[in-house]
């Protein structure tokens, strides 16, 4: 089976002066990550190259998603023993592993996996990951109602993270499932979903074609938003994924109005127009 189309960007964002994010992305071997760095003074970035760094010796030994994430974790913590970046540094991480018609996502933190299903009426949006966060706690004791997650003055409080010294032993999370036609797995950093909420991550996912515009107008709606943080973002399309006549003629047209039906009716007058003034010219 050949390789997964894909596209990753990263940004450093408005308001900080370096990335502490960073992605892998490996198509050949069905393997993409997400890891966001903490601990400042360059600190996180230590910490998130780690984890990448050990995610991609790990999967070129055989090894299994939740044995990589749980070899970044003690790796994070060696390097920091050994001065390399500092103690307490810490990373959250979200990966998928794609093996022909099966999916794999594992995480620790709060970085997220989103499944987009496209559909005849538009799509949908389902959050694959839960968020190993101190809200997110709040949310499921129903001590808080789903209306005060995005606004919640400790929203960004994670309970598990990658590096961390008050946690020896970390608890990967995992969800399995099978591609269907016409999905994308999206995996991002808090630099997006604290900037765009989910409805309108799935109004944009809409109105794009590609796993490389998709993933650009995520980031480019969360720089808009504010761009308070890192922002990384990877758009995976399933081995699935078929395009018709309809859809390649989507991708190779300019957009005139943003809606494809739209403008397929506009090009379409526009050829005919042209068809029959070259009939007349010529007659």
């Amino acid at each position: 089976m050949p390789p997964l189309q894909s596209h990753s960007v990263t940004d450093k964002g408005h308001y900080r002066d370096n990335n502490e994010d960073c992605f892998l992305s490996k198509p050949e071997e069905g393997l993409w990550a997400v890891a966001d760095g903490m601990g400042g003074h360059e600190a996180g970035e230590v910490a998130s190259a780690i984890v990448k760094r050990t995610l991609n010796e790990a999967s070129s030994r055989g090894r299994s998603l939740e044995n990589a994430i749980v070899t970044s974790h003690k790796a994070v913590l060696k390097a920091a023993n050994k001065g390399e970046g500092v103690s307490g540094m810490g990373s959250t991480v979200v990966a998928l592993n794609s093996d022909d018609n099966d999916y794999q996502v594992s995480w620790v933190g709060d970085s997220r996996a989103y499944l987009w299903t496209e559909e005849r009426d538009g799509g949908r949006l389902e959050q694959l990951t839960v968020d190993h966060s101190y809200v997110q706690m709040l949310l499921a004791s129903g001590a808080i109602g789903p209306d005060e997650v995005d606004h919640h003055p400790d929203k960004n409080i994670i309970t598990q993270c990658i590096g961390s010294l008050e946690t020896p032993q970390i608890k990967v999370d995992t969800v399995r499932g099978q591609w269907q036609k016409q999905q994308w797995i999206i995996l991002c950093s808090d630099g997006l979903t604290d900037e765009v909420d989910n409805a309108t991550i799935a109004q944009i996912l809409c109105h794009t074609r590609t796993p490389k515009e998709a993933s650009q107008a995520l980031l480019k709606q969360a720089m808009e938003n504010g761009g308070h943080d890192n922002i990384t973002v990877q758009v995976i399309e399933s081995p699935l994924f078929s395009r018709s006549v309809l859809h390649k003629l989507r991708d190779w047209l300019p957009r005139v109005t943003g809606n494809d039906w739209i403008d397929l009716s506009l090009y379409s007058l526009a050829l005919c127009s042209a068809a029959l003034i070259g009939y007349w010219t010529l007659k």
